[in-house]
């Protein structure tokens, strides 16, 4: 008698949802649906100057787990109808209190049922546990995949880093954004955000122009579990950077995972590489999610 083999269901075309910000600002939040009924919602933000379009791999594969996937498009690449330069500029406030927002309430209304993640990717990974910890009773969780906090002392390079972010303000000052494409860093990103950023980096301390929160103890006071993914060989973000990022949410439940090249069947796991194989993160994300569900 043979074994029965279960193949997962096929999950139907992504769809893009348009979402208008409070200020005029258009993007389409890409959602991936699984073949059935949703167990969870993931709302996931990209790194810094990636189009979610890159991200339908990793919603594909987690959708075969039954999970449905919310990409944002950050203001300024892609589906965005804002491109950073002298005349358009934003911060981490506009991402927070306006883009975000309109994002995710367009993939609730999609979604209603399941209930809802944040994640992301490197600063996007930031970026959504700054939402969340502005608005606790949304999210019944984080993931953090190759994200860390970028304060300069938890890096080998650290002292080359200070310099960096003390050069980065000041090249997007001069030039009306910071030319990411041409330095090979992130896109050409607004000056606030990387004024924003930068400010991080040196400090260790998350804030946002424009916006008088005290992020710090917004974070301290999150109670939710978190998942913390590192790739390898990713030096982007060694283990003390994941840990400081962590570190910032001291009540809620951690848990820190390692992705090998092995697993990648790769000559390396870093920053990036990971997205052109997906599937093991996917995996380790899926079982995540449904250990929280079980609780």
């Amino acid at each position: 008698m043979s074994a029965t083999v279960s193949i997962p269901a096929t999950p139907p075309p992504c769809h893009a949802l348009p979402a208008v910000a409070v200020d005029g600002a258009r993007a389409e939040v890409m959602l991936q649906r699984p073949a059935g009924r949703a167990t969870q919602l993931l709302y996931w933000v990209p790194a810094l100057g990636v189009a979610a379009k890159h991200y339908l791999p990793l919603a594909q594969a987690l959708a075969t787990h039954g999970i449905a996937v919310a990409i944002h498009e950050w203001r300024g690449i892609g589906s965005s109808n804002k491109r950073a330069g002298r005349r358009e500029d934003w911060g981490y406030r506009e991402l927070l209190e306006d883009d975000l927002p309109a994002g995710i309430a367009v993939a609730r209304a999609a979604v209603p049922h399941a209930p809802l993640y944040l994640g992301g990717h490197s600063l996007g990974a930031q970026i959504a546990s700054l939402y969340t910890s502005l608005h606790p009773e949304e999210a019944a969780g984080l993931l953090a995949v190759a994200s860390g906090a970028p304060y300069w002392r938890q890096f080998p390079q650290g002292r080359l880093l200070w310099f960096a972010y003390a050069l980065a303000p000041w090249l997007a000052r001069l030039v009306g954004y910071l030319p990411g494409r041409r330095i090979g860093f992130g896109g050409n990103e607004a000056r606030r955000l990387i004024d924003d950023w930068a400010r991080t980096g040196r400090t260790g301390r998350y804030a946002a122009v424009g916006m008088g929160i005290d992020f710090e103890a917004a974070l301290g006071r999150l109670d939710l579990p978190v998942l913390g993914l590192r790739l390898q060989d990713d030096w982007l973000v060694p283990e003390a950077s994941l840990s400081w990022l962590l570190g910032k949410v001291p009540r809620g439940t951690h848990t820190q995972q390692v992705v090998t090249a092995a697993e990648l069947d790769s000559d390396k796991a870093d920053h990036f590489r990971w997205m052109k194989t997906p599937w093991p993160v996917a995996t380790r994300m899926a079982a995540w999610l449904e250990a929280q569900s079980t609780r």
